[in-house]
């Protein structure tokens, strides 16, 4: 809670059991599809009670750091989009099935955002939707995540191109906002760097953003709503009015989350992207594990963080916080307790 306000995350990802690790190995190894059932909680290791103390701990450190509903999705550096494809489809349906058990198990903590198995050299997205559909319609999920490069080879088409249309056109249809986060990088040349996939969501997210901008994809679907996660991956460098940067009326369309960890960072993303435009995520628990020496609290602890910025107004940190997550997702009027009416 914020001042009386619920706090709303929207970039969480599932809290699974170590099984699960073991199943995609096992699958990757033998190379054959998985073909667990989660949801009848008889496999070793995946059952009610072991996903219920993973998504406990998970929900202890959101009452740690004042988060009151938070959407999850997969994990990106483990959506594995370089898989075989007769492989890939098994492994999404598992990681969906393990997003909804923990939303079941906590349903008034979570809300799920669905993966879905797309392959970069597929003609188009049309592939991801019997999966999109099973997510919304059967486990009731409320948003999509996106891989802007889903292989990691920077060979998938950009974001405002055709290839993307069958699931914006989803999307928009049935008001599912779309999730764009980063996933892996195969890139070599930054093979040396450990945890390199996050240099692929900076350069992922951003350029997802600068191609949203400049395209025409919100001309084809007016009504979809896209937040990118961690501030939009990377700022622009060029005045508001200069040619370089999208001159479009995007506040009704485009969003970005705050989770970004550096406090210089998160403050100029804000001011940049303006409050209207900044939906609260954090990624709890994720990267954002390391203590910060000035406070002793987490780097992720981004409530008190957003709350002590003195250029923002009362109502500008209610909006972060409540007013614009629930915009974007309404459905966590299901589980906050609020209308969009109120907001």
């Amino acid at each position: 809670m914020y001042n009386g306000v619920k706090v709303l995350d929207v970039h969480g990802h599932v809290s699974a059991p170590g099984a699960t690790r073991e199943t995609l190995a096992n699958a990757l190894a033998s190379n054959s599809p998985i073909k667990t059932d989660i949801r009848a909680g008889k496999a070793a290791g995946l059952s009610a009670d072991d996903f219920r103390k993973t998504g406990q701990r998970h929900v202890d450190l959101m009452d740690d750091h004042n988060i009151d509903v938070q959407i999850i999705g997969p994990r990106p550096f483990l959506m594995l989009g370089w898989m075989q494809p007769h492989l890939l489809p098994g492994w999404t349906r598992f990681v969906n099935d393990s997003i909804a058990k923990q939303v079941e198990l906590f349903p008034d903590r979570f809300l799920g955002a669905a993966q879905l198995p797309q392959l970069s050299n597929a003609p188009d997205l049309s592939h991801c939707l019997p999966e999109l559909e099973r997510c919304h319609k059967d486990l009731g999920f409320v948003a999509a995540y996106l891989s802007p490069d889903p292989a990691g080879q920077r060979t998938t088409p950009g974001m405002h191109e055709a290839y993307w249309y069958p699931v914006y056109e989803y999307c928009q249809k049935n008001e599912l906002p779309i999730i764009i986060h980063g996933t892996n990088s195969q890139d070599p040349r930054i093979g040396i760097i450990p945890q390199n996939y996050q240099i692929g969501f900076v350069w992922e997210q951003y350029l997802a953003t600068q191609l949203l901008s400049h395209g025409d994809v919100f001309e084809r679907f007016p009504e979809l709503k896209v937040v990118v996660c961690h501030c939009g991956g990377a700022l622009d460098r060029f005045i508001p009015t200069d040619s370089h940067l999208s001159q479009r009326d995007l506040k009704n369309n485009l969003y970005f989350d705050t989770n970004a960890l550096d406090l210089n960072f998160l403050e100029a993303a804000i001011k940049q992207r303006g409050p209207d435009r900044i939906c609260f995520g954090t990624e709890v628990p994720g990267s954002g594990g390391a203590v910060r020496p000035e406070t002793g609290k987490m780097g992720d602890d981004l409530v008190p963080v957003i709350a002590g910025f003195p250029f923002l107004s009362e109502e500008d940190k209610i909006k972060i916080f409540n007013g614009n997550p629930l915009k974007v997702f309404p459905a966590f009027a299901k589980v906050a307790g609020v209308t969009a009416a109120a907001v």
